[in-house]
Parts: structure tokens; C-alpha cells; sequence
């Protein structure tokens, strides 16, 4: 099957990089909002045959528009929320935005023991989010899946046989940036990383104090 992980449009808490990671979130600004509208042109010709939203308000809202176009109802997947802040919860200081994505990559070099402080551990991650996975794999051929920045650079690094651990942290992923990947025989590929938005890089925003979409060399 073909998955594509897109990361969420914009919110003010990337704005002020802001931990926001608690259900139901902060909503989509005018800016998520164009990137979210630009998406259903982004993966224009290519198949869907369905789509699955986190428990966050804004995963719902930027899916809005693609599922209107492609005539589909998004099913909710619990496990492909964000990583949980736990304690560190709606921090924006850089020691709390360093420790919150330290933890994350971590896993993703097979460190599950670490616990987010407050929050939860690298196996709780990985055991819900393989579970959303597992329900997607049996949806169709071609998924889109609505998700969240750590979360998915966490995952595709670790998951996927093309990449490593140190991907996580080294790989940039914008609003309503993407991750393509194929599974084939059981086992994930990363197929192509798209950085930036899908509707182009014009609607990036550089000025962002958003931790979560750059990598670490930022």
C-alpha cells in the first residue's frame, strides 16, 4: 500500500512554539488554513481511497477540504496524535522544546525506556501509533493520514527500513509537510520526504518558533 503522513496545518501554538499536544488542541490559523486548502491540489492524480485524522482539532481541519474533493468521511485514530508533552505541556522555553524533542528522537534510536517527563514512554508511543497504522493498512491502497510533526519523524525513523534513528532529528518536516511511504511484504519504505508544505514552500512560515517542524541543525 502507499501511505502518505502529512503533518497539520499551522496553529498559533507553532506560531509561539508552543508544546500543544493535549486533546482537542488549538485550531488551524488563516495560514493552516491556506496550507490545509492547498493539499487536495498537492496530491491531485493520485488515488485515495481513504483518510484518518488524529484526535486533534486541527489534524480534522486540515483534512477538511481533500476529504470534500475526494468524497470521503475521515475516520479518527486515536493513536496518531502527537507525542504527549506530559509536564512540559504548553512550555515554549528552548530547554523545554530541547527536552521534549531529545525524548522523541531518542526512541527513534530504540531508546523506549525514556519517558516524556509527565507523559508517556517510547514503547506506550510506539505501541498506539503501530496500532493506527495497523487500522490504515487494512483501509485501501492508497491512504492519506492526517498526523503531527514528532510524531511522524519519530515513527518513519524507526519504522521504516530505508531510514535510521538519527533521521528523526535531522529531517525537517514543515506545516502540512508530507511523508510518502510504500509497505511492501510487511515492511515500511520511505519512498520521498517532502519538507516543506505541499502547496509550496510560499507557504511556509519562516518566522515560526515551531520546534517541532525543523530539525535539529536549525
Amino acid at each position: 500500500m502507499r501511505l502518505i503522513l502529512l503533518r497539520h496545518g499551522q496553529t498559533e501554538s507553532n506560531i509561539i512554539g508552543a508544546l500543544d499536544t493535549a486533546v482537542p488542541g488549538a485550531p488551524l490559523t488563516d495560514l493552516g488554513q491556506r496550507q490545509a486548502a492547498a493539499v487536495p491540489a498537492a496530491v491531485d492524480g493520485q488515488s485515495v481511497d481513504a483518510i484518518f485524522v488524529s484526535t486533534l482539532l486541527r489534524t480534522q481541519q486540515t483534512a477538511a477540504q481533500l476529504a470534500i474533493i475526494r468524497k470521503l468521511q475521515p475516520t479518527i485514530a486515536d493513536g496518531l496524535r502527537e507525542i504527549t508533552a506530559g509536564s512540559l505541556e504548553m512550555l515554549s522555553d528552548h530547554k523545554s522544546q530541547g527536552i521534549y524533542n531529545a525524548t522523541a528522537y531518542a526512541w527513534a534510536k530504540g531508546d523506549l525506556d525514556l519517558r516524556m517527563p509527565g507523559g508517556e514512554n517510547g514503547h506506550e508511543f510506539f505501541t498506539r501509533f503501530d496500532q493506527a497504522i495497523g487500522t490504515i493498512r487494512n483501509a485501501g491502497a492508497h491512504v492519506v493520514a492526517v498526523s503531527h510533526g514528532a510524531a511522524i519523524r519519530t515513527w518513519v525513523a524507526a519504522r521504516c527500513a530505508n531510514t535510521g534513528g538519527s533521521f528523526a532529528g535531522d529531517h525537517q518536516l514543515d506545516n502540512t509537510a508530507a511523508a510518502y511511504l510504500i509497505e511492501e511484504d510487511g515492511h515500511w519504505r520511505l519512498e520521498d520526504w517532502h519538507s516543506t508544505p505541499l502547496g509550496g514552500s510560499g507557504l511556509n512560515d519562516a518566522r515560526a518558533a515551531d520546534p517541532i517542524g525543523k530539525g535539529t541543525e536549525s
